[in-house]
């Protein structure tokens, strides 16, 4: 029987083919979702080794974070951009639980992640959330929960205002569009807590400032950056 399942397997991918979202490659037998090829090359940061990395510095002065991190570098016409579109546009959620996966179990050998109590994805606007029918950074949040011992706290922190995008503004620009869009709802219980706020990518850091503030304003709260990329 298994055998035959087998042969009905391969005889249906000819059918209906498998692609790598990342290369656009068929996937074969036993590969899933991403190719073998593009999990072992996709370009890794490996910031989770270094807490001088890029993504931390560029909130220095402007937030107080305990780290931050982001696990591939994104670049224009690349297979983390043809992925990351895949993720975003196509419906492909499990996209987002895998490279969860992946971090996760980067982020659980560095003490400073292992010690986070809640990860909050950066919330869409009910409106977006309605369009597109999944959060990808909940997605990703998720992902990482199966690695770390840590709760996704999904509608604590939320965004009340439908922003324009972010894409071809200024980073100053940026970060006036992204003024008191965010709220937490009840901040009671993440006092005295370790936050790890998640997004999909990470260019300016504008989106990932404001939510930053009301989250900082509560009492004894640390707060932890985590990206699937990082975009210069």
């Amino acid at each position: 029987m298994k055998l035959q399942n087998s042969y009905l397997a391969d005889f249906l991918s000819l059918l209906f083919p498998q692609l790598c979202p990342a290369c656009g490659n068929d996937l074969v037998a036993h590969e899933k979702i991403i190719c073998t090829d593009c999990l072992y090359n996709l370009p890794q940061t490996n910031f989770h080794l270094h807490a001088d990395n890029i993504v931390a510095r560029q909130f220095w002065g402007k937030i107080n974070l305990e780290t931050a991190y982001a696990l591939y570098y994104f670049t224009k016409g690349g297979k983390v951009q043809n992925l990351m579109h895949h993720f975003k546009y196509n419906g492909m959620q499990q996209i987002g639980n895998l490279l969860g996966n992946i971090a996760g179990s980067q982020l659980n050998k560095n003490e400073k992640f292992a010690g986070v109590d809640y990860i909050i994805p950066v919330p869409l606007h009910k409106s977006r959330l309605k369009e597109r029918g999944y959060n990808q950074s909940a997605c990703f949040a998720h992902g990482l929960a199966e690695k770390l011992p840590a709760v996704v706290e999904e509608n604590n922190l939320v965004r009340t205002k439908a922003t324009q995008t972010q894409t071809h503004r200024s980073r100053f620009a940026r970060f006036e569009n992204m003024q008191e869009v965010f709220v937490v709802n009840n901040p009671e219980r993440l006092k005295d807590k370790h936050v790890l706020l998640v997004d999909d990518i990470v260019t300016t850091g504008s989106t990932l400032e404001a939510c930053a503030i009301p989250l900082l304003n509560i009492p004894g709260l640390k707060l932890s950056i985590a990206t699937i990329a990082y975009a210069e």
